[in-house]
């Protein structure tokens, strides 16, 4: 079975149940009685159950692989979906939410493991692609959930595709992900072992951390600003996050050819200017259209930016890479909480315009780490001088 296929269709499946998860949130809140604030909090519990998630990943890849924590992954979202198809007291829900949290986060981290390994085996940048699988699953799960609420059917009918094609992907990925060993052994000798290169995970973090900043930030409030901030009519509100969405499909449909041609570290820094800017015209900038574009423009940044780091990560110390990758993969979560949770407590309304320059300065303080980006990929050297 194509390896590229099998990695491809993970990418797939946690796209489409994380769009599956955030559009349906509406119609969980409103059968379980909860409100904005309960639904705040469930929401930070993923990102904290993700975290946990990604270190069981590094538990799984140590003691046996990347295979077999992708595939335990894909099944506890899909349990964690089930439960929360059917909810009806906050209680279950919770439950759900932290099974689905853990399976998110060993997910994420397992996908990146998978995606080092086939990027090494194929000699080019592979990773532009997988995640453009991601986004453009995203954006059918958002659409199969509107055709769900079209047809007066349960919202959370969604969730149920989702799990179905989690089930699915998880046992495709039995035979068609990876086996490849890529990290200590759990008794080898700790003196002889290669050391995990800290400071360049640190360094790497930080460009996914700023990626994942720009966006939670425009996610969780881009059409709250032009409705509140700007007040757009309703049917324009959503454009913006449109916007963005098509932006980040399109960087990272080109991210790994920039990444060939003009080497990660450009491409990165290309990104992020414009990214940068965007978010500075979002803040300054009066008028719908201006902001439209900003979004897009930040698009641009976070598309691009996460792909490149994670290709870079995995090239880092390719003997221990499923570890690397985990390590990596943390950061993405502590952005994804600073960009979501600190522009709602700078603003509201029309000055929530000025909080956008938060994730416009946390672009511009990871500048300087996107030299460690330097190079165009050479995967099959690295991977040749870690095997000898």
């Amino acid at each position: 079975m194509n390896r590229r296929f099998a990695v491809g269709a993970a990418y797939a499946a946690q796209g489409l149940g994380y769009a599956a998860v955030v559009t349906t949130l509406p119609a969980l809140k409103e059968r379980v009685g909860i409100d904005d604030l309960v639904v705040s909090v469930i929401l930070l519990g993923v990102c904290v159950a993700a975290a946990a998630g990604s270190i069981v990943a590094d538990a799984i890849a140590v003691r046996w692989d990347s295979r077999v924590a992708l595939v335990a992954g894909l099944l506890a979202q899909a349990a964690g979906l089930s439960i929360a198809a059917f909810a009806d007291a906050i209680a279950v829900l919770a439950v759900a939410t932290a099974v689905y949290g853990v399976g998110l986060g060993t997910v994420d981290a397992a996908n990146n493991m998978q995606g080092a390994l086939i990027e090494r085996d194929q000699n080019r940048p592979l990773f532009g692609k997988l995640y453009a699988v991601y986004t453009t699953a995203a954006i059918v799960g958002a659409v199969v959930t509107s055709a769900v609420l079209s047809q007066a059917m349960m919202a959370t009918a969604t969730l149920l595709v989702a799990v179905a094609v989690a089930v699915a992907v998880a046992l495709l990925g039995i035979r068609g992900f990876s086996p490849e060993r890529a990290a200590r052994r759990v008794r080898d000798d700790a003196a002889e072992r290669p050391r995990l290169p800290r400071g360049a995970i640190w360094v790497v973090g930080a460009i996914v951390f700023a990626a994942f900043a720009v966006d939670s930030a425009v996610s969780a409030w881009s059409t709250v600003y032009l409705a509140d901030g700007l007040d757009a009519a309703p049917a324009v509100t959503p454009f913006g996050y449109a916007a963005y969405l098509v932006a980040v499909l399109v960087a990272r449909l080109l991210s790994d050819a920039g990444a060939r041609r003009f080497g990660r570290a450009r491409t990165a820094l290309v990104a992020a200017i414009v990214g940068a800017i965007g978010l500075v015209a979002v803040a300054v900038l009066p008028g719908v259209p201006a902001a439209i574009a900003g979004f897009a423009a930040s698009g641009l940044a976070a598309g691009a930016l996460v792909p490149l780091a994670f290709s870079r990560a995995g090239e880092l110390l390719p003997a221990r890479s499923d570890e690397v990758m985990a390590r990596v993969n943390l950061f993405n979560y502590g952005g994804a909480v600073a960009g979501a949770v600190l522009l709602g407590l700078v603003g509201s309304g029309p000055s929530l315009g000025w909080a956008f320059l938060i994730p416009a300065a946390v672009l511009v303080l990871a500048l300087p780490a996107l030299r460690a980006l330097r190079g165009r990929p050479a995967l099959r050297v690295r991977r040749t001088a870690a095997t000898r």
